[in-house]
């Protein structure tokens, strides 16, 4: 599967499980969750400990979710994120997008070991009905992408 195949099957997923969500409301990982339920998406934020931030319901675990998702969502730093992808395998979830700063090469490799489908190094607000910087962030990412396919 290429990397275009994986994202447009990720962003094809209606329900996504975010796991780095902070407390404070102002970390990337809230961000998206809001983005992306603004888009459609039945978003399900993970926190170990709180139940709610903002409007949004928190769950602690991917397995305590009320219904399964199809695609995980990784805002967290590499060495959270290896249980953090041990925890979405285990929960049959196979999608999986490791935004910008949650990969790291062993963060990788246990993804490839766990056999999941990984989007890495792109950035999640680019390719869901982009608006705004993210918009002008696609187009300038699609250029330089065809201009070195050239």
């Amino acid at each position: 599967m290429t990397n275009a195949e994986r994202i447009a099957a990720f962003t094809a997923q209606p329900a996504v499980a975010v796991f780095g969500v902070s407390r404070s409301g102002k970390k990337f990982g809230n961000i998206a969750c809001r983005e992306l339920r603004a888009k459609g998406y039945r978003v399900y934020p993970i926190h170990p400990i709180a139940t709610a931030i903002g409007s949004m319901r928190c769950y602690p675990k991917i397995a305590d979710l009320p219904e399964h998702v199809d695609a995980a969502l990784v805002v967290v730093p590499p060495v959270a994120a290896l249980d953090v992808v041990r925890d979405i395998a285990a929960a049959g979830v196979r999608p999986v997008w490791l935004q910008q700063g949650a990969d790291s090469p062993r963060v990788l490799e246990l993804c490839r070991e766990l056999q999941l489908e990984v989007v890495a190094g792109e950035c999640i607000l680019m390719y869901t009905q982009p608006t705004g910087i993210h918009r002008a962030h696609r187009w300038l990412h699609d250029v330089l992408h065809a201009a070195s396919n050239a």
